[in-house]
């Protein structure tokens, strides 16, 4: 298989964006957070475009970023937890590119995202039990977008060098 274009999936805490960056790394690629890159464009961060405007917009500024990305060539391409989720996100993601799904447990999610709440505006003020819930929650709503992508792995069974070594023997 050849492409030029890697998305990588799965819910928040994850670790799509420091896995994404070895791989660019790795293979000479670009790297770019769609997050991050949301930030840049509308000189605001996250939590304040949520705080000001909602979710609903910011999932439309996902789309029209997304689209913005899959122009680009020879990159990795880190999505936020719910961006395959909305806005058919998942049909551009699986149509232009090498579609991964990072997939763990909601207990070792748990574990990550407490140490990260404040970073995170859908989960900021929630207690841990109620996170753990959340996380189930979403993880169950969300299981029919991240399943679409072409390659899963599950990082709690296999290290992130497995995983870059076997991206990259899949991909190139």
């Amino acid at each position: 298989m050849n492409f030029d274009k890697i998305f990588l999936i799965g819910f928040m805490g994850c670790g799509k964006s420091t896995l994404g960056r070895k791989i660019a790394n790795q293979m000479g690629w670009t790297f770019v957070d769609l997050d991050e890159y949301i930030e840049k464009k509308e000189g605001k961060s996250i939590p304040l475009i949520f705080k000001e405007y909602g979710e609903t917009y910011f999932r439309k500024l996902e789309t029209k970023y997304l689209k913005e990305l899959i122009k680009l060539k020879l990159c990795v391409i880190s999505c936020g937890g719910g961006t395959p989720c909305f806005n058919k996100n998942i049909e551009i993601i699986t149509s232009e590119g090498a579609s991964v799904y990072i997939k763990l447990s909601p207990t070792v999610l748990l574990g990550r995202l407490k140490q990260e709440k404040e970073h995170r505006p859908l989960i900021a003020d929630m207690v841990d039990s109620k996170l753990f819930t959340y996380i189930q929650k979403k993880l169950n709503e969300r299981k029919m977008f991240y399943e679409k992508a072409e390659f899963t792995f599950n990082a709690e069974s296999e290290t992130e060098e497995s995983i870059m070594k076997r991206i990259h023997k899949f991909l190139i």
